[in-house]
């Protein structure tokens, strides 16, 4: 099997059921899904806690879920995982139980793992903004923007495991609540 095709070369490419150019919404989500699917995947290899590596290839097949959902001209039923963002909201729990406390902002950094995940989030947060202007990718939504915050909290996690510490934002005022002030 060739990998080449040369089908493209004209700028067209195929969804099933359909050829469209190269920029549209879809192709470009789908191109964003696939970037952010090569940073996790430099992040799981860097990556010094096994909770994380292992949540890192259930993310990574997720991602191929949505990404198989954008494939095709007349949507389908979706392959993602209906679990996928009560799992991502189980594991943000689980690993802010195990970072330090926070209570400003931080700045993006710390271990060569936590450095990538936080580039993760990043492009994770482009993903959102661009699947939001693809109709039928609406019901990704809420994976999407759970996976920003998991990046976010795994970071932390592999710096508490790389026992470096976040650095705070010096100018940022306590914006982080712990759930008993939250209370009173």
């Amino acid at each position: 099997m060739k990998i080449y095709t040369k089908s493209g070369d004209e700028g067209q490419t195929s969804l099933v059921g359909a050829r469209v150019p190269k920029t549209d919404h879809r192709i470009e989500a789908m191109g964003d899904l696939d970037e952010l699917n090569s940073f996790i995947g430099l992040a799981r290899s860097k990556a010094g806690s096994i909770e994380v590596k292992e949540q890192l290839i259930v993310i990574q097949h997720a991602l191929f879920d949505c990404g198989s959902d954008l494939m095709y001209a007349v949507p389908k039923e979706s392959r993602l995982s209906k679990d996928a963002t009560h799992d991502l909201e189980r594991w943000i729990d689980a690993l802010t139980e195990l970072a330090p406390p926070i209570e400003k902002f931080i700045l993006p950094g710390g271990t060569e793992a936590a450095s990538t995940l936080h580039v993760a989030r990043t492009v994770c947060r482009r993903v959102e903004r661009r699947l939001l202007r693809v109709e039928e990718a609406k019901h990704l939504i809420p994976f999407i923007n759970r996976l920003s915050d998991y990046f976010f909290t795994a970071a932390r996690y592999e710096n508490a495991v790389g026992h470096k510490a976040d650095i705070e934002y010096v100018r940022s005022a306590h914006v982080f609540k712990r759930k008993e002030e939250n209370n009173e």
